[in-house]
């Protein structure tokens, strides 16, 4: 074996969690939603309000989604039929920015020309029509100030987005502007909420018995539904923004990832958990093991995927990915040991976000018996990364025993523009 024994040993233990730190994790989790519901500075959570309580299944009508959450915008028409039904009659997706072509994410746009795309977009997905009244959902994921359901104000683009005139603005009403400038004052934007609530509005419309929703993908965030148990506030939708979570033991690997990222001391857990930040945990330790911390490589969570999915003896896609990215060719044995390491820090990661999960659980409980319900989880490193599934499963019967069955996660793909639509006929009832 080349790699030193003693030091792979030290560094698998490093992102080993046992049950005991998991219950720790899933209780401070919870912790800091008391404390954040109390409007504690304490807390590492936000729990922003959603102005939504859950869709009762029963939602019908056509509704216009616009799904906002990075430079490619999708609008859609959907045709709620009740008792989870639902029908895409229509939808468009393009780009926000096309090298060569057009930019309306540069700091040369405006936001009226991004707006204005936008409002073409809509105009194709209901064929021309300036007549029939719509109400339209948004779903907008990037940082912003709420105080009503309809009214978004964006802090600070994020995502390499920096058009003129839309920071500090209303995203609805430069998007009801822009309609109207199209001809389509038949579109009325009601509603705007985050893609996480839209993963949770979605998974319960459909199936019922769902009261936490998460993103599990390049990012990490859960929402809950809070009932607010003992006082006159109606059950509310609450994003946690718990990717910024930071009541955990980072090992050494995690505080130097911080130390050398753009926004140090924030998104603690998300830099623990999510596929943006694997590849790199990845990279720290096996530079380590192979003496060239002076040389970082480059990974990514689609290296550790095919890595896993490699169960043969000899752990040969390791071996290939390894020498593609460091020119160094490892024995069968080493790459078996990768192949470890890999595992080890999907499963720690899977592990933490499920304790989380266990800690929103018994939020949600209170002094009461867990009920039967799902989790719904949208998200890339959910739906194809090895050994996530199974993981989830193994954290719900070390923390919750004999309650265990009564959980499970469920994969809701179709969040993020279903939820919109969803919102638009919540808030349309009322």
């Amino acid at each position: 074996m080349a790699f030193d024994p003693v030091l792979y040993d030290d560094i698998i233990a490093a992102f080993t969690i046992d049950t005991e730190h998991l219950h720790q994790a899933a209780a401070a989790f919870r912790q800091d939603m008391r404390l954040g519901l109390t409007g504690s500075p304490d807390s590492s959570l936000r729990m922003l309000p959603s102005y939504l309580g859950l869709p009762t299944g029963e939602e019908r009508g056509d509704y216009l989604a616009l799904d906002f959450g990075g430079t490619n915008v999708r609008v859609l028409l959907y045709r709620l039929a009740g008792n989870g039904k639902y029908e895409m009659l229509s939808h468009v997706a393009k780009p926000l920015k096309v090298d060569g072509v057009y930019d309306f994410i540069g700091a040369e746009a405006t936001g009226e020309e991004m707006f204005d795309f936008i409002a073409g977009l809509v105009d194709e997905v209901v064929g021309g029509d300036h007549e029939t009244p719509y109400l339209l959902g948004h779903t907008f994921s990037f940082p912003s100030s709420q105080t009503n359901i309809n009214n978004a104000r964006l802090i600070i683009w994020t995502k390499e987005f920096a058009a003129r005139g839309v920071e500090g603005e209303v995203v609805n009403d430069l998007l009801r502007a822009a309609l109207v400038r199209q001809g389509l004052s038949n579109v009325t934007p009601n509603s705007v909420i985050n893609d996480t609530v839209a993963v949770l509005l979605s998974a319960a419309y459909i199936y019922g018995d769902t009261k936490i929703g998460a993103i599990y993908a390049t990012g990490h965030n859960t929402c809950y539904l809070e009932s607010y148990t003992g006082t006159a506030n109606a059950p509310m939708i609450l994003n946690m923004e718990s990717g910024g979570f930071s009541k955990l033991v980072p090992n050494r690997f995690d505080i130097a990832l911080d130390a050398a990222s753009e926004k140090k001391g924030e998104q603690r857990l998300e830099k623990m958990v999510s596929g943006r930040y694997m590849g790199e945990l990845f990279g720290m330790a096996l530079a380590e093991l192979l003496g060239t911390k002076e040389h970082m490589h480059a990974f990514t969570s689609v290296d550790i995927s095919r890595i896993l999915e490699d169960v043969n003896g000899d752990a040969q896609s390791a071996a290939s990915i390894v020498e593609t990215a460091t020119g160094q060719m490892l024995s069968a044995e080493d790459a078996v040991c990768v192949r470890e390491l890999a595992r080890t820090i999907v499963v720690r990661s899977v592990r933490l976000i499920a304790a989380t999960f266990v800690g929103t659980l018994w939020q949600i409980t209170g002094e009461g018996e867990i009920r039967p319900q799902h989790i719904a989880v949208d998200g890339s490193v959910y739906e194809k990364m090895p050994l996530v599934k199974e993981t989830m499963a193994d954290v719900f019967a070390e923390l919750l025993g004999e309650d265990a069955p009564k959980v499970d996660t469920i994969l809701a793909s179709c969040g993020s523009g279903l939820g919109a639509a969803l919102a638009a006929a919540m808030v349309e009832s009322g």
